[in-house]
């Protein structure tokens, strides 16, 4: 196999010395970011050798583009998947026509998967497109069907490689394949030419969508670095969070740091909330697998995936959906289908999707809401999806009137009427449409929700007494409220804080003019006791820890294996293992509390995790899953508590953080300096 090693490689230093990307927003950038808001849906493609096995290896029936890693296939096995790629029925026109049709704005393919397989004639590595019987580019026919039905074409690229000798780390179960020698330097260099290629070969390229980064040897200054080098060759290009190490797991928002990437990514699911002034967009598959897998019928439907695209504009972020096409380059009828429904909802309904903002209001029990200015007020659009059985469409309170409400399918003028902050649109004799209704009503100015007050407080609990505060967004707006567990009226007690004393039952709500706009919100606070400390023989500093070696979905019985290491460490630290895959650990010790108070304990993992305060479980993260952060307040008293935290790692990415809140103590990571184990 060829490798291209440059006269001009790049020393580690030279890397580090390169000017470090600019991740602030300037004005400048917000308008680079402008067609990439307003597109708001998107057509991912994973296509590549993978697709060749079509998900099956001795007999398994279950992998997907991971199959050279998940099916431990030797690299001179894989290899010869280069002489079976042949997808002569590949058409670049039927795709993005498939895609325009959809209501899809712009694709994005896998030009380099983690198998390293170039879906290009690069000059770098034998191991791309024209080394097989194909031996045509793909991405420049889909470059020029893009250009003819006016779509972006948009490229994904893996930072990790499986194929390439300098990379690293190699698999653990690669014992054939030596690192000695192997540069990873001079991998970053061939990774540059290649990008270079990418972005200099195929016109203008709207995003550049990294993944593979959560490996060590990929370092945030390296992707500060590799952010900049794509900047300077396309500054107009989009990068997603995955260039660098913000990344917080499947969950994919960037984490607080000087991180490089200019939309968070998560992976297989929907935020719960909007992020204002955050970008982000959900990359989807239609069925469980990214890339083809000819036993996976495990197919969400038409409605199911409309759904989630009106759910993800709903809440500011763009639908990035899947398909995988075959090896013989065709995609599978199944997703054929579900494109063709979503284009005839979208036919009718893009309006509502193209151009729009998150919805101004909090859940609706009828569907969901986007919003777009127009000249001198905004539009709302209302997806109705649970038909309200009455006929009337109550809009959530709201200080502005309906100037124009009607059906954005036949643009059917609808009544409308307002009693006290509700607006109420009359939908009797209304054609339903398929999947969701969506109902238009136009206001004056920019949309003021009459949300229900925030309450917050430190922690849900206390040991003396609880400051209390409350906050609106509402012009001149009055915060009523009571602590009897009764609704608030305008003649009860009123103020932005309070404490409390006793457990209560608090609900509060918004008043304007002696007249109550808001729903009531309500929380609850208990009075506690603190936890005692416990006796403990003179420690020392540090924790002790066992790791274990398996296959596990959850955390398993820890008393029933026998660990494959045991000893002491500082913190709670999974660092010798990390990048690795199916391993657990467990992590004994005790941690000294300074003061009595309310603890708030927080488990962030990727996978699962569990954590055990005085031998009570306090917080349960378990599970499969991405990186997700879980918390508990518990009332401590001064002194030594026993804590242990167990933690486990099936695939993909790895992570493990502890972190506490106390009074004094902001959230920060537990320090070593309270962490002890008994001699």
């Amino acid at each position: 196999m060829k490798w291209l090693f440059t006269a001009t490689m790049l020393t580690t230093s030279s890397i580090f010395m390169q000017p470090l990307a600019q991740t602030a927003k300037t004005k400048t950038d917000q308008q680079k970011m402008q067609w990439w808001r307003d597109a708001r849906f998107g057509l991912f493609i994973h296509w590549g050798l993978y697709s060749v096995p079509a998900g099956e290896w001795n007999g398994n029936t279950s992998y997907g583009e991971w199959i050279r890693s998940t099916a431990q296939i030797p690299l001179a096995t894989y290899d010869k998947f280069l002489s079976q790629f042949n997808p002569t029925q590949f058409n670049a026109d039927d795709w993005v026509r498939m895609a325009k049709d959809a209501g899809m704005k712009y694709l994005v393919i896998t030009t380099k998967h983690h198998d390293g397989f170039a879906l290009w004639p690069t000059a770098t590595t034998d191991f791309n497109v024209m080394n097989t019987p194909f031996k045509k580019d793909p991405l420049k026919e889909l470059a020029d069907a893009c250009n003819k039905y006016g779509l972006q074409l948009c490229f994904y690229y893996s930072i990790m490689d499986w194929h390439h000798p300098d990379y690293l780390p190699r698999r653990d179960w690669e014992s054939d394949r030596s690192t000695e020698g192997a540069d990873f330097s001079r991998y970053i260099t061939y990774m540059k030419e290649q990008l270079k290629e990418l972005l200099t070969n195929y016109g203008k390229i709207g995003v550049l969508w990294f993944d593979g980064e959560w490996e060590d040897t990929w370092t945030h200054e390296l992707g500060k670095d590799l952010y900049n080098y794509v900047k300077n060759l396309q500054p107009d290009i989009i990068i997603n969070n995955r260039v660098d190490k913000g990344r917080a797991g499947m969950a994919g928002l960037t984490r607080t740091g000087d991180f490089a990437g200019d939309f968070g990514t998560p992976e297989q699911e929907i935020p719960a909330t909007g992020f204002p002034g955050v970008d982000w967009e959900s990359c989807m598959t239609m069925n469980s697998n990214w890339s083809y897998n000819s036993h996976d019928q495990n197919w969400k439907s038409s409605e199911d995936l409309i759904h989630k695209l009106i759910e993800t504009a709903s809440k500011g972020g763009n639908y990035l959906l899947n398909v995988g096409p075959t090896a013989a380059g065709v995609f599978p009828q199944p997703s054929i289908e579900r494109l063709r429904d979503i284009g005839s909802w979208m036919s009718v309904n893009s309006a509502s999707i193209y151009k729009t903002q998150a919805s101004p209001f909090k859940d609706l029990n009828y569907g969901y809401c986007t919003q777009q200015a127009i000249p001198g007020g905004t539009r709302l659009y209302f997806h109705v999806i649970n038909w309200p059985a009455d006929g009337k469409l109550s809009l959530p309170p709201m200080g502005n009137s309906i100037v124009k409400a009607y059906t954005l399918a036949e643009k059917t003028n609808l009544k409308t009427s307002r009693l006290n902050a509700t607006n109420i649109i009359q939908l009797q004799g209304i054609q339903q449409q398929p999947y969701a209704t969506v109902i238009t009503a136009e206001i004056k100015g920019r949309p003021i929700a009459y949300t229900e007050p925030l309450i917050e407080a430190p922690a849900s609990i206390f040991i003396d007494q609880l400051p209390v505060v409350f906050k609106t967004n509402i012009p001149g707006a009055i915060v009523y409220y009571t602590t009897n567990g009764k609704d608030p009226a305008n003649t009860s007690a009123q103020a932005r804080s309070m404490t409390l004393r006793k457990s209560a039952t608090i609900k509060a709500a918004c008043f304007l003019n002696g007249k109550q706009i808001s729903n009531v919100a309500s929380a609850s606070f208990e009075k506690v006791t603190p936890i005692p400390a416990q006796e403990v023989n003179p420690p020392s500093g540090g924790l002790q820890f066992a790791s274990f070696e398996g296959k596990w979905d959850r955390l398993p019985d820890f008393s029933a294996l026998s660990p494959a290491a045991m000893g002491t460490l500082a913190n709670f630290d999974i660092s010798m293992k990390r990048g690795k895959e199916e391993y657990a650990f467990v992590f004994d010790g005790w941690i000294r509390i300074p003061l009595d108070g309310v603890y708030t304990f927080y488990l962030s993992s990727d996978d699962g995790s569990r954590m055990y305060i005085n031998d009570t479980l306090t917080v349960d993260n378990d599970g499969m899953h991405g990186e997700i952060e879980k918390s508990k307040d518990i009332p401590l008293a001064k002194g030594y508590h026993k804590i242990k935290v167990q933690y486990f790692e099936r695939s993909g990415t790895d992570n493990l953080e502890v972190s506490w809140k106390g009074p004094g103590i902001p959230k920060m990571r537990i320090p070593d300096v309270v962490l002890y184990r008994e001699n």
